[in-house]
């Protein structure tokens, strides 16, 4: 309904000489003796077309009076100063949710960008530890933004981009390796190191500056005795070492996101874009471009040319390599973009920690000099998670490092727990994972409320089967009691739901509207009986209330939660 209001409404503001520019938009009123939707596009128009807003409206009702289809929307109304609400028909709800009904599973799809291809970049951690909590959330938001793509048309490729090459992986191997050899050879010398303000640790004396402090470390190195014994200790580098905690590590995060439901059509590794020349290309078609300058030593991209200031305010420069001969990140990150555009995604969406938010836009400025579409590129930016008990932050107890894994929040509450809580704020808000809240299982738990819902709709239909109820040829029309028009409003909202949400690279949106739906159902099913009710009455009710069912099943599938039929 929203794609059919918008259309007429542009076509009604073409007719008034408003600017084609103008994107009228929609919202549901939050009183629903307002209407059904309604527009403020009269109010936000008063300064171009010089008229007041009720004026205004009142000629912009007139014109969608006459173009709309009455048997879809019973009236058109200006209200207040200047707002436009229209009401939907008792015609059009019940064949609307006829339409829901016949979708089926595939309710909430639509077919909007069918034909455009999306590759989608998310967790893209390097392989040297396990996956945290921080990570948790990059993996559920890519993975839900991937799946409201792919039901809104596009052909979704989901991608993992990692670095087995640079200093952090030798400095792994190194770490392995000191930790390998003080176990072939404990007589070996150690030192101490400060972890924390007045806490220290001992690691072996060869343990490396930054060296990596997990417990991982050593269950590696353990493994390496255990299979050669004491044949490594004369490795002249630490590559043998490398390559184990890689091909663990690796292994580890792999389990860890298919316990978690992630799955990656591809991995793409940094190294490959050394090896097939890529990063000395963009270094050469900068420097093409009068963009790259050495200087210091270090090879500068002038982004001072494009504006980009320093923290002093003044123009500053982006090093691309540093004077030891060391890319930094940013330039094998302009290789990488360049090689997702030259595959010809229609859309690139990168997801990214709160930690790049002042580095990608180097990527974006480098694209856009080099002449490619950064409107292709999109980049969405989440904030960090903090684990909170009782109303404070909490360190859980990891064998792993001084970090929580992902693994061990899962242990604690649970796959769907954590996917839901990772997805229930915005991806630009910083997230307060509350452990007790999540364990509770009762209605204050959001995603204990919504499998509810959906285990209650189940109940009801399996019910009403042993009372020989049927939806089949049920008469739609019927439904006609406020509680049964509200719900079917909420129902039909779904697809501009998902496309919003889509569109916006905003998961937390579907959440907030399925809990709208379950709210919606439990009123309906508090006020409109179905056991015991007239056959006719009681056949339509039961479809409506599966039709809520599929519509949770649909929303929570969408954010890879199970959709219980028991609870």
């Amino acid at each position: 309904m929203e794609a059919y209001l918008l259309d007429h409404l542009a076509a009604a503001l073409r007719d008034m000489g408003v600017p084609d520019d103008f994107a009228p938009e929609l919202e549901t009123p939050a009183n629903a003796d307002h209407g059904d939707i309604a527009t403020s596009a009269a109010m936000k128009l008063a300064r171009v077309l010089r008229r007041s807003p009720r004026q205004i409206a009142d000629e912009l009702a007139e014109k969608l009076t006459a173009r709309l289809d009455a048997n879809r929307v019973s009236a058109v109304e200006v209200a207040g100063p200047g707002f436009i609400n229209f009401r939907f028909s008792d015609a059009y709800l019940s064949q609307a949710l006829a339409d829901v009904i016949a979708a089926g599973d595939q309710w909430g799809r639509s077919d909007t960008h069918q034909g455009e291809t999306a590759l989608v970049e998310f967790v893209s951690a390097n392989p040297t530890g396990p996956l945290t909590v921080g990570h948790g959330r990059n993996a559920v938001l890519g993975d839900v933004i991937s799946s409201l793509l792919a039901a809104t048309g596009y052909e979704v490729t989901r991608e993992y981009y990692f670095n087995d090459a640079g200093r952090q992986m030798r400095v792994l191997g190194q770490s392995v390796a000191a930790r390998y050899r003080s176990l072939v050879d404990p007589s070996r010398p150690t030192k101490e190191i400060e972890v924390a303000e007045g806490e220290t640790i001992t690691v072996p004396a060869d343990f490396p500056d930054g060296g990596y402090l997990g417990g991982y470390i050593g269950e590696i190195a353990q493994t390496l005795v255990d299979e050669q014994g004491d044949a490594l200790m004369d490795a002249g580098d630490e590559t043998p070492f490398k390559v184990a905690a890689q091909t663990a590590i690796f292994a580890d995060i792999t389990a860890t996101l298919q316990r978690m439901q992630v799955h990656m059509d591809t991995h793409f590794n940094e190294h490959t874009l050394y090896t097939d020349g890529q990063v000395d290309a963009v270094v050469e078609r900068l420097r093409g471009k009068d963009m790259v300058e050495e200087r210091d030593g270090a090879t500068w991209f002038l982004t001072s040319k494009l504006d980009k200031l320093g923290q002093d305010g003044e123009p500053a420069d982006t090093v691309l390599v540093k004077s030891t001969g060391e890319p930094t990140y940013r330039l094998p990150d302009i290789a990488y973009h360049i090689d997702k555009l030259d595959r010809g995604f229609s859309l690139a969406v990168d997801v990214f920690g709160a930690d790049h938010i002042a580095t990608y836009p180097d990527v974006i400025s480098a694209l856009d000099v080099l002449g490619y579409d950064t409107a292709r590129v999109d980049v969405v930016i989440y904030q960090f998670v903090t684990l909170v008990r009782a109303g404070q932050p909490v360190k859980m107890s990891t064998r792993k490092a001084n970090y929580v894994t992902l693994d061990e929040l899962m242990d604690d509450v649970g796959v769907d727990v954590t996917r839901f809580f990772f997805l229930m704020r915005a991806p630009g808000t910083h997230l307060e994972f509350d452990l007790d809240l999540a364990k509770e299982a009762s209605d204050k738990n959001p995603v204990f409320y919504l499998q509810y819902a959906h285990a209650r709709t189940a109940s009801i239909l399996r019910k009403a089967g042993e009372q020989g109820i049927t939806a089949d040829g049920a008469d739609l029309s019927l439904l006609t009691d406020e509680m049964e028009t509200t719900l079917i409003k909420e129902l039909l909202r779904m697809p501009d739901v998902v496309t919003r949400a889509a569109e916006q690279r905003a998961p937390h949106l579907v959440p907030v509207y399925l809990r709208d739906v379950a709210v919606a159902f439990s009123r309906f099913y508090d006020n409109c009986r179905i056991i015991g009710e007239p056959s006719d009455i009681a056949s339509a009710r039961l479809a409506l209330a599966d039709a809520a069912r599929q519509t949770l099943a649909n929303g929570l599938g969408l954010l890879g939660l199970s959709a219980p039929d028991r609870m």
